[in-house]
């Protein structure tokens, strides 16, 4: 898809499409993030980031693969991201971290570009904040940090748009629990569901903003 970053620089200033945006992506029984927050203490800040670079001349993004191990989010496919770290003054400075240290890009060619509305997750107790950034040259070197990522996973941003990859399916969560009918992006084959699709139906609806332009 065409895409100016500056066009979305500016977009990303103004009002964003919130928690509507959130909504549609939700699995079955979930509310508003703003709503949930009023009813628990002691939530973890985490940040994330969506990384634009531009290959062959189509922007592309990417996604990665948790190992499966002991925790609520074995084995599933989010964006690169994690904790704050008490030395962090600014959550942007977290994602730039937790993707330099997930994926090996170098966070000093990283330019942030904006956020999107930030995401409770009620299952480990984290409030998730999104950051945009922009890697202006070209692909990044991707070096994944074999503790924490099973594979790196890039894709064309295209994707976020087709509205045939959004679809629903049950999830396994634990042996004895299903979630039935979750939506979620199929993107290069994989199901990317839970707070990283929420965050994505949002920058989706950001970027069908641009086309409108």
């Amino acid at each position: 898809m065409k895409l100016s970053i500056q066009a979305l620089r500016d977009r990303l200033e103004q009002e964003l499409p919130g928690e509507d945006a959130h909504v549609r992506m939700s699995p079955t029984g979930r509310g508003r993030s703003s709503q949930l927050l009023k009813n628990v203490s002691h939530v973890h800040e985490s940040a994330v980031s969506i990384v634009l670079y531009e290959n062959n001349a189509v922007y592309s993004s990417l996604l990665i693969q948790r190992p499966t191990y002991k925790g609520v989010h074995s084995g599933q496919v989010c964006l690169p991201g994690g904790k704050r770290e008490d030395f962090e003054t600014h959550l942007h400075q977290t994602a730039l971290r937790e993707c330099m240290e997930e994926t090996g890009i170098d966070q000093n060619k990283l330019e942030l570009l904006g956020s999107l509305t930030p995401v409770y997750i009620p299952v480990s107790n984290h409030h998730v904040h999104p950051y945009v950034f922009h890697h202006p040259s070209s692909t990044p070197d991707l070096i994944p940090d074999p503790r924490e990522v099973v594979e790196i996973i890039p894709f064309e941003l295209k994707q976020l748009i087709e509205e045939e990859r959004i679809k629903k399916t049950d999830i396994l969560i634990r042996d004895d629990h299903k979630l039935k009918n979750v939506p979620y992006f199929d993107i290069e084959g994989r199901v990317v569901w839970g707070a990283t699709a929420i965050i994505l139906h949002e920058f989706k609806e950001v970027l069908k903003d641009l086309s409108r332009i």
